[in-house]
């Protein structure tokens, strides 16, 4: 028969395998990288506008939705960069955010705000959803859930509707 300590023993080992993370050895040190963290150096590029890093970031047969339901997936690097280049043409400042995330052995999904300006500045703000797969410590999978509509009433200089206010205005992870 199973006590009590022995089910929260296996539920921590448990939640332990599911979510993954990257060790590397610091001066000495064990330092664990989650999906997540992987994902945030991700964001990190894309403010600076670091196509190469962002790029770098993904496995070479990469499956990207970007929109998804909406337009077709860029498949392979050569795509998602060139995605990339006609998308970052139209941005200035990007101040991409995270309110949620949960993620698994190979999968993280989150939730956020694709927030920028645009190169007129004009400023978006687009709540939506992710799904990001690993291969490894590459995205091999990603798949981004948006309401274009949305999108594209900001960018006619349309007012941000209520609802969208308040999925913003929540704090970031």
């Amino acid at each position: 028969m199973w006590g009590r300590r022995d089910i929260i023993i296996i539920s921590a080992a448990a939640t332990l395998s599911a979510c993954t993370a990257k060790t590397n050895h610091t001066k000495g040190k064990m330092q664990m990288t989650s999906r997540f963290d992987q994902f945030k150096s991700v964001i990190e590029a894309w403010k600076r506008k670091d196509v190469d890093a962002v790029i770098d970031a993904m496995s070479d047969d990469i499956v990207w939705h970007y929109a998804a339901a909406i337009a077709p997936a860029a498949r392979g690097k050569k795509e998602a960069r060139a995605f990339l280049d006609k998308f970052g043409a139209g941005i200035g400042e990007v101040s991409w955010r995270i309110f949620h995330y949960a993620e698994t052995e190979n999968r993280l999904f989150v939730e956020g705000v694709d927030e920028y300006v645009t190169t007129k500045g004009v400023k978006v703000a687009a709540p939506y959803a992710g799904v990001i797969e690993f291969s490894g410590d590459k995205i091999s999978a990603w798949r981004d859930y948006v309401d274009r509509g949305v999108i594209d009433s900001m960018k006619a200089g349309n007012p941000y509707p209520d609802q969208v206010k308040e999925l913003i205005n929540r704090p970031a992870q």
